[in-house]
């Protein structure tokens, strides 16, 4: 599976933004989806997931409330919705996928696919 993000960008705090990673290859409904995300000098960060057939979510108590992710079969996309950012959002993040996985790993090392990752800078 090839997963290519996009949409970051320089934005202020409380604007929206949206991310979508497109997937190329072997891509099934049994895949689960994330997105992580990470700051210099800090661990990679959980912070939403969902099968890829849309269903059973699982979102970061962080960003609950203010982003949403979601997925298009049709367009073979993922995405993710956010609202109310913050400076403490900025980061690179990643979308990921596992096989056969539970949208409840929250780990960055139970996903088998990552995306090049893009930056999402939020100003005070």
């Amino acid at each position: 599976v090839q997963l290519q993000a996009s949409g970051g960008g320089l934005v202020q705090a409380g604007a929206s933004l949206r991310l979508s990673c497109a997937a190329s290859g072997r891509t099934s409904n049994n895949y689960a989806m994330a997105w992580f995300r990470q700051t210099p000098g800090k661990e990679r960060e959980f912070v939403a997931a969902i099968k890829w057939t849309g269903s059973l979510t699982n979102v970061a108590d962080s960003v609950k409330g203010r982003f949403t992710i979601s997925t298009s079969i049709a367009k073979n996309t993922l995405y993710l919705q956010m609202n109310s950012l913050k400076p403490e959002d900025t980061a690179v993040y990643f979308c990921v996928a596992r096989s056969g996985g539970s949208t409840r790993a929250r780990q960055a090392y139970e996903y088998n696919y990552w995306g090049q990752g893009t930056l999402v800078t939020v100003s005070s």
